[in-house]
């Protein structure tokens, strides 16, 4: 039983409790998934950073099945009179397994999920279309190749994040390259996006997923249940996130005045870095009053304080900001002109999206002070207003040998909207000229140890096949920045197979041609 008390034998779509019936016999199915698109559509970079199926096999498929989770499930599924299963067959798609052993011995063989799991190493950088994974089911499991399409499938969301965080990190690098001293490998970058959507999560689970994911570019996170996750789960018990002292409002409305607010923060912080929101009453009175009142202090001190409005235009706001840190702080023009503004900066945390990071960096540019100045805070932005469409995820069976031991290819090609189409075969994906490539699995084209696609679990789970996240932190930082934004990564065997495919159906795709 899983930890939420639901058997894996039910995390599917209903309609797949009876697909074990309606397949063709056969001795081997093969299924597997890709994203169809570039981050919101995008055409002129198709990048993305593929990343989290080890946290689905680990807490998901790896987890061996008991007697109680077969009968659970039979009870479910023989429900009287419930209109999602409307004519229950007389037998679960796990009921061949359910007499093999008696209580309390696990069931399904080894009493795992009876499939074998291919993946993309965690942190695999590719452009669209490359399969971030595929399974294999034989023998009388054949049937069960897509069930699991439901839970993997999952996949969208820390593989969609972790992209959007990478791509805002190209921003904070391009921005750095203009105006800082230590250009887009300054150590500062990695510290430029702070997560800060763990209350906007719909649960715990996705605030640890999307929190990781979004750790793979960034060092700094306000969601501790994702750095604890990464440090102690995936890395080895070595550190993974950082973030600082803060206030927030109900801090700063719980004191008499801001001042004095501000003060008890210098007082207890102020040698380190620290940060204090400025908008609960005024804003435009806190820079103007309230800051010079206790810069004396802070200077006193010799910490670095962090702004941080959190309402109104946020351009408009850290321009605000950085003028009055300036005024009463002052800078230094660093050597490519832009100015450094002395033991003080800005961090905003409303409203932020790519778009608007993008905005405020064109801005401070313009203004004429360095991206050292600036850090941003992303919650809902960065784990909750993305969704599977935003990269069109999809899986599909490719591959059956019927009954008859005759194989077949097979592919999914709509007339009425042929970017849904999916690739035939059973694939693999090797790079070339570093970039990962679809190819057919049956060529000679395909070394073994040249295929990306790498065995994860196998009736069972395996040893040894999840590198650590420092690991997979250097491979998304490496491969993001060789990988070119978009590239023809379909191998022209696949296409020669997809002709021959839609040659049976007369009709030939655009990506064949």
């Amino acid at each position: 039983m899983l930890p939420l008390g639901v058997p894996i034998s039910v995390l599917s779509d209903s309609y797949k409790a009876t697909h074990f019936l309606q397949y063709p016999k056969a001795h081997k199915m093969v299924a597997y998934g890709e994203f169809r698109q570039g981050f919101n559509k995008d055409k002129a970079d198709t990048r993305m950073v593929s990343y989290g199926i080890r946290y689905l096999v680990e807490n998901y498929v790896a987890k061996p099945w008991t007697m109680e989770d077969v009968e659970m499930a039979e009870a479910f599924y023989s429900r009287e009179g419930d209109l999602t299963l409307p004519a229950a067959p007389p037998q679960t798609p796990f009921s061949s397994a359910t007499r093999d052993y008696p209580p309390p011995r696990p069931v399904c063989r080894a009493g795992y999920f009876p499939v074998k799991l291919e993946a993309l190493p965690e942190g695999t950088c590719i452009h669209a279309r490359v399969p971030v994974y595929q399974i294999t089911a034989t023998g009388e499991y054949s049937p069960l190749c897509t069930f699991l399409e439901t839970l993997l499938t999952m996949i969208w969301y820390p593989t969609t994040v972790a992209t959007l965080s990478r791509k805002a990190r190209d921003v904070v690098e391009v921005s750095f390259g203009r105006t800082s001293d230590g250009g887009p490998t300054s150590r500062l970058v990695e510290s430029r996006l702070v997560d800060f959507g763990f209350r906007g999560c719909t649960s715990v689970e996705q605030s640890i997923i999307g929190g990781c994911a979004h750790l793979l570019s960034f060092n700094s996170s306000d969601t501790m249940s994702a750095a604890f996750y990464a440090q102690f789960k995936l890395n080895g018990g070595r550190p993974v996130g950082q973030s600082i002292p803060a206030t927030e409002h109900s801090v700063m409305t719980s004191w008499p005045t801001e001042a004095a607010a501000m003060t008890n923060m210098i007082d207890n912080f102020g040698t380190g870095i620290y940060a204090c929101v400025m908008d609960s009453y005024d804003y435009c009175k806190a820079l103007s009053e309230v800051l010079p009142s206790v810069a004396a202090h802070k200077v006193s001190r010799g910490g670095y304080l962090v702004l941080r409005p959190d309402s109104g235009d946020p351009t408009e706001a850290v321009l605000m900001a950085l003028n009055a840190a300036d005024k009463v702080f002052g800078s230094v023009r660093n050597s490519k002109g832009f100015r450094v503004i002395q033991g003080c900066g800005v961090i905003q945390g409303d409203g932020i999206d790519l778009t608007t990071m993008e905005k405020i960096s064109v801005a401070i540019e313009e203004a004429g002070f360095a991206a050292d100045n600036v850090s941003y805070g992303m919650g809902g932005g960065l784990l909750q207003k993305v969704n599977r469409d935003t990269m069109s995820f999809a899986t599909k069976l490719c591959h059956i040998v019927y009954e008859d031991g005759r194989p077949a290819d097979i592919m999914k090609q709509p007339q009425t909207d042929t970017g849904k189409f999916s690739l035939p075969g059973i694939l693999a994906v090797k790079r070339v000229n570093g970039v990962p490539t679809v190819f057919p699995a049956d060529t000679a084209e395909v070394a073994p140890h040249e295929n990306l696609l790498r065995v994860v679990y196998d009736k069972g789970p395996l040893e040894g096949v999840w590198d650590d996240f420092d690991t997979v932190r250097a491979r998304v930082a490496a491969e993001w920045m060789a990988l070119p934004r978009s590239a023809d990564n379909i191998s022209s065997s696949l296409r020669e197979k997809v002709r021959q495919q839609m040659a049976l159906r007369g009709k030939v795709p655009a990506i064949a041609r």
